[in-house]
């Protein structure tokens, strides 16, 4: 049987419709993601993202550095979104995420960059940083949808979203591909200024994952619905590896997809904190995977 992208289902139901004005709605006391600043986004009000009511696109395009199922032969088909509910001391995006760099959209425009990116052969659609224009996106994906959109969404999040945001995308997102920065707290708060991130991380993770299930690959290899879990291993194991494969071995599913990225670099802030002022070694690396595998998780990129 050939791939339908889930909200296809919604979208005939007349439930997309509804979603979509559903999360309008929550914009005007915002709280679709963790923060729950509660502003009035429609009116203009700005909370912890910096973004009223229509949503900031810094770039999009066939992205070949995803993930091997996402990115196949043809490309992710990514879309960058302008601003970020994190604030990471070390962001390598930092002049996307907290600055205003990019474009206002509005839903018929995002819609059509979809479209575009649909017409040049990528893969999927990869929404990059959306937990703070949820709504909008959702606006966009009905408007696509009617116009032949038929590729699977992807939802790249820095794993800091709500649960009234996952549920609204319950049905829609077919591909969850969330961060898991931080086991501690407190250091989640050092380096991304951001409070209980372990906790509604792991919340949503869970979440995700009862929504889509482990990751699907087709027959050529491209995933097509389930969990992708990103893992950027730290200098001096500050970002908990361990206790984040333990969690997603237990917890989710010993079956869960999981990248354990190398590339962290001091960049942006980073000078500031001298205990990640470095490149990570080969050897914390090779701490990282080994935990992991002495987890039970198996699906390593």
């Amino acid at each position: 049987m050939a791939f339908q992208p889930a909200y296809l289902n919604l979208l005939a139901s007349g439930e997309l419709k509804r979603r979509v004005e559903l999360a309008y709605a929550h914009l005007e006391a915002c709280d679709l993601c963790a923060w729950a600043c509660g502003v009035n986004r429609r009116a203009g009000r700005l909370g912890v993202c910096r973004t009223g009511e229509k949503a900031k696109v810094s770039s999009y395009g066939p992205h070949f550095g995803e993930e091997a199922p996402l990115r196949g032969w043809r490309g992710s088909g990514t879309i960058f979104f302008t601003r970020c509910n994190l604030r990471c001391q070390y962001c390598q995006n930092y002049e996307i995420s907290q600055t205003d760099e990019g474009q206002e959209v509005e839903p018929e425009e995002l819609a059509e960059i979809m479209l575009r990116l649909q017409h040049l052969g990528c893969h999927n659609i990869n929404l990059v940083s959306p937990s703070h224009v949820v709504a909008q996106i959702l606006a966009a994906v009905l408007i696509a949808a009617q116009a032949g959109l038929r590729l699977p969404l992807v939802y790249n999040t820095g794993g800091y979203d709500s649960m009234e945001s996952l549920r609204l995308l319950d049905g829609i997102i077919d591909i969850y591909m969330p961060d898991m920065k931080y086991a501690d707290p407190e250091i989640a708060k050092r380096y991304s200024r951001i409070p209980h991130y372990p906790q509604v991380n792991q919340a949503a993770v869970r979440e995700m994952h009862r929504q889509v299930g482990d990751l699907q690959l087709d027959a050529n290899g491209i995933a097509v619905r389930g969990l992708l879990v990103r893992h950027l291993v730290l200098p001096n194991n500050l970002a908990g590896t361990e206790q984040i494969v333990r969690f997603l071995a237990q917890e989710i599913s010993p079956n869960t997809y999981l990248n354990i990225m190398d590339q962290y670099y001091p960049t942006y802030r980073a000078h500031l904190y001298p205990e990640i002022n470095r490149r990570i070694t080969a050897e914390e690396y090779r701490q990282a995977v080994e935990a992991a595998h002495r987890a039970g998780l198996h699906r390593l990129d």
